[in-house]
């Protein structure tokens, strides 16, 4: 059992449009099992503005910020990290000193699972999305090499200045053709969301392709993992890429690195 809470206890939070305890319980856990003095709340928000001045004023170590917030934060912040500005996207601010530097990990923990994973560049892909996430996802793809790919987005607008940033296509919808990787970055599928029990890609696609990547968290088998596991793809599950862009957070924070056997104990405590 954790230490008594303190006035030193350090803060740490997480801003999302529909919070889970994922990232709560993550952190915590290894809050515990290293000694840290620290505690971990996950929140949401309709005043962002005052949240972020929130995490300044009140000295709150730092903050993960999910979907909507992770381009509308930017503003509100004093550095941005190269992590963060190459792809105009945040997914972590660290409050040093009442100076707020933003960062974005989910890029590096989608880039190392492509790579961990040999899904080859040579491989066509579709990502579906062009928020925040699927900036970070697409900016992954182009660094790891990958050289043919479109940006589904049914938002004409921001699809397809993403897919033109980066050097790709753009559609409202899949249409012909089948990618070899699939990849989606929307909350399509995720407990809580609009469309819970949604495939974010038809399912004709899926069976062509090699392999899929889901970034929705909860549930960790999202309708589109499950159907990418009956058909025996290689599947990237969003609760892999949230251990990693989470274990990042945590060093950000506390400067302390937690082995990769404490990373993934705390990642089976925090799923659903």
């Amino acid at each position: 059992m954790r230490a008594r809470i303190t006035k030193d206890t350090g803060l740490c939070m997480s801003l999302a449009g529909n919070p889970s305890n994922i990232g709560t319980r993550f952190h915590n856990y290894l809050y515990e099992e290293l000694g840290l003095d620290y505690i971990y709340k996950a929140f949401t928000t309709t005043d962002l503005a005052a949240a972020i001045g929130g995490i300044r004023a009140l000295g709150i170590r730092g903050c993960g910020i999910s979907m909507p917030y992770k381009e509308a934060c930017m503003q509100y912040v004093d550095d941005i990290d190269a992590s963060a500005q190459a792809i105009q996207s945040v997914n972590t601010i660290v409050n040093t000193d009442a100076i707020l530097r933003a960062y974005n990990t989910d890029y590096i923990a989608v880039r190392r699972l492509l790579g961990e994973r040999g899904i080859s560049a040579t491989d066509t892909f579709a990502v579906r999305g062009s928020g925040g996430m699927a900036k970070a996802v697409v900016a992954a793809l182009r660094d790891s090499g990958f050289r043919s790919g479109t940006v589904i987005a049914r938002n004409a607008q921001t699809g397809r200045a993403l897919a033109e940033q980066y050097g790709y296509g753009w559609q409202p919808r899949l249409q012909d053709g089948h990618p070899e990787l699939l990849i989606n970055a929307t909350p399509v599928g995720m407990a809580g969301g609009p469309v819970p029990d949604e495939v974010s890609f038809p399912a004709p696609a899926v069976e062509a392709a090699g392999a899929v990547v889901d970034v929705v968290a909860a549930p960790p088998l999202t309708p589109l993992v499950r159907l990418a596991l009956s058909l025996h793809k290689r599947v990237i599950t969003g609760a892999e890429i949230i251990k990693l862009q989470a274990l990042e957070q945590f060093v950000l924070y506390t400067g302390v690195r937690p082995t990769d056997e404490q990373a993934e104990r705390a990642s089976q405590f925090s799923r659903p």
